[in-house]
């Protein structure tokens, strides 16, 4: 997983983050989506997260990882869009 220097991070859209309102859980990429789901399952377990807000960055991480999964196959299918 690539650093995450705050510049980049401020620099993201809230859409990016499991928790948009807090800017926690940053997602601008695949290792970091797999990353935040590990270290909800950590909160969770310490009481820091709710199950819904667990359950919320979850499905979040899922649908990035997903996203990513169809855009490399697109690529190695189709090759480079424009």
């Amino acid at each position: 997983m690539a650093k995450l220097k705050a510049k980049a991070r401020k620099a993201l859209p809230a859409s990016d983050f499991g928790e948009p309102g807090d800017r926690k859980y940053p997602m601008p990429d695949r290792s970091h989506a797999a990353n935040a789901k590990a270290r909800a399952k950590q909160q969770l377990k310490k009481g820091k997260l709710t199950r819904g807000q667990y359950d919320h960055i979850v499905r979040k991480a899922n649908r990035k990882l997903q996203d990513d999964d169809l855009d490399d196959y697109m690529s190695r299918t189709y090759g480079e869009r424009d």
